[in-house]
């Protein structure tokens, strides 16, 4: 599965200029955790996150009188560009989502942003994008594949899906048994392929 085929294609963005306030109200509105940070031509800045944005916001309460002491910021952040981070891992629409998934687990990003080769934002693919496609159910899984196998005059070829994993019966030889797996596996929420030879 490619990162195009699971991504969000117009994700909620943030320019340096938007005030704290606004992208609060932008995460809790949509019910997001981060935001891509935008130029006026759509090329991607960095990302700001829930954490960037509460950072320094919360005000201590004057109830907790068992707490040290802390210093307070003599200027508080205003807008996205007092907090934003400006190195980000992104990808390419036609990288691979197991690629992205990797990326998210080995940096703790929960959304990595998708831009093209000049750097402007497509989407955004976040763990919740993925887990959507990988949940698709057996039924969708089934004629998606079934489909794809019948582009190629694969008709005659049986598919069936439990829990995500494909079974398909019919390919004559390991040539074409290398083509069912490689098919298969380009649909969303396919866990698995198991090959029958016909």
């Amino acid at each position: 599965m490619l990162v195009q085929e699971a991504m969000a294609r117009e994700p909620v963005t943030v320019t340096v200029q938007t005030s704290i306030k606004e992208a609060l109200r932008r995460l809790c509105d949509h019910a997001i955790t981060a935001m891509p940070v935008v130029d006026a031509d759509g090329r991607l800045r960095g990302i700001v996150s829930e954490a960037d944005l509460i950072q320094d916001l919360v005000a201590r309460d004057p109830r907790a009188l068992e707490r040290p002491i802390t210093v307070e910021p003599l200027y508080p952040p205003v807008t996205v560009e007092d907090v934003y981070t400006r190195a980000t891992v992104t990808v390419a629409p036609d990288d691979d989502v197991a690629t992205a998934v990797e990326l998210m687990t080995a940096t703790g990003a929960k959304s990595l942003p998708v831009v093209d080769r000049r750097h402007r934002l497509l989407g955004i693919l976040s763990r919740s994008d993925v887990v959507r496609a990988l949940a698709r159910g057996d039924e969708a899984i089934a004629s998606d594949v079934t489909a794809l196998l019948s582009s190629l005059g694969h008709d005659d070829w049986l598919v069936d899906v439990d829990d995500g994993a494909v079974s398909i019966t019919g390919p004559a030889d390991a040539a074409e048994a290398a083509l069912a797996r490689a098919l298969a596996n380009t649909a969303a929420g396919v866990v698995d392929v198991r090959i029958n030879l016909g």
